[in-house]
């Protein structure tokens, strides 16, 4: 039963990694570039919810809308200001820009709100389930993250594939100079792209604070990087392949602590990650690419 137990948490943990990865695997599979202020992204919605839900007691749906709002224009600016004008620029210079970025918003985050960490307070009120008399117990924080990261997959897959936006997105992705020539605006979709990135980041921050309730300027840090490798993991560019890569790693994360070592769990992870590309570097689900020369 205990093994059942972290079993569910680790499918829990894995619904937010992989919430962010797909993030990460929307804007690498259409504007071919890593975006690592992500997980930063993540922690300034929080912040949004922190101060409208926990301090000024909105109502926790407005209070996420608000902070999804919040997050998609933030990302939508960063993408204009920073990423934008680099987009001829090399893989390397993209790369740098991104990681200053990600320090940017962690050094405004600690000026305005300091460094001390905040009591996070729960956006969810669903009661626990208890199952086999008591003997197991699923909070209601577990459920509903578990749930709205299937659904949220579900629904991101149908709009990609049955909506003029998403197709342009796939043929964005397939080859951005064909694209252009069939009068698709490549920019707008770019920014498409990094607004539902950006809002999906609101609501993984609002999930992962509510089941780990500690919020400060580096909370996004590490989720975003272990989302990174989930999105890796499952093959980068695949929705299916982030949600798949975050669940795994979340199991492979939860039962590393609760039965190796709470110190080795995160270099457990990343072993993981390498035995997986040693043997397919493109990732559980991704598809190798035929370039002509």
């Amino acid at each position: 039963m205990q093994f059942l137990g972290q079993l569910i948490n680790g499918i829990c943990l894995g619904s937010v990694y992989a919430l962010i990865a797909l993030g990460y695997t929307m804007v690498y599979g259409i504007a071919k570039m890593l975006n690592f202020a992500h997980g930063d992204v993540i922690m300034i919605g929080s912040y949004v919810i922190f101060f409208t839900f926990g301090k000024a007691g909105m109502n926790p749906v407005l209070s996420l809308l608000l902070s999804m709002g919040v997050c998609l224009i933030l990302g939508v600016t960063i993408q204009n200001v920073a990423y934008k004008p680099l987009r001829g620029a090399s893989s390397l210079a993209v790369l740098i820009t991104a990681i200053g970025v990600s320090y940017l918003l962690e050094q405004i985050a600690q000026l305005a709100w300091t460094s001390n960490p905040k009591n996070f307070k729960s956006i969810v009120s669903v009661p626990a389930l208890s199952l086999f008399g008591g003997q197991l117990v699923i909070s209601g924080e577990t459920i509903v993250t578990i749930i709205a990261c299937v659904l949220i997959m579900i629904a991101l897959m149908w709009f990609i594939n049955n909506t003029k936006s998403g197709h342009a997105m796939q043929a964005v992705s397939e080859d951005r100079g064909a694209a252009q020539l069939m009068g698709i605006n490549v920019n707008s979709t770019i920014s498409l792209t990094f607004a539902i990135g950006s809002a999906l980041a609101a609501v993984a921050g609002a999930l992962l604070c509510s089941s780990y309730p500690t919020l400060t300027p580096i909370t996004g840090a590490m989720p975003g990087i272990k989302a990174f490798v989930a999105a890796v993991f499952g093959g980068i560019g695949s929705i299916p392949g982030a949600f798949l890569g975050g669940i795994l790693l979340g199991i492979i994360e939860n039962l590393s602590k609760a039965y190796i070592s709470t110190q080795l769990s995160d270099s457990i992870v990343f072993l993981v990650l390498i035995v997986v590309l040693l043997v397919k570097p493109t990732g559980l689900l991704g598809k190798k690419v035929n370039v002509k020369v």
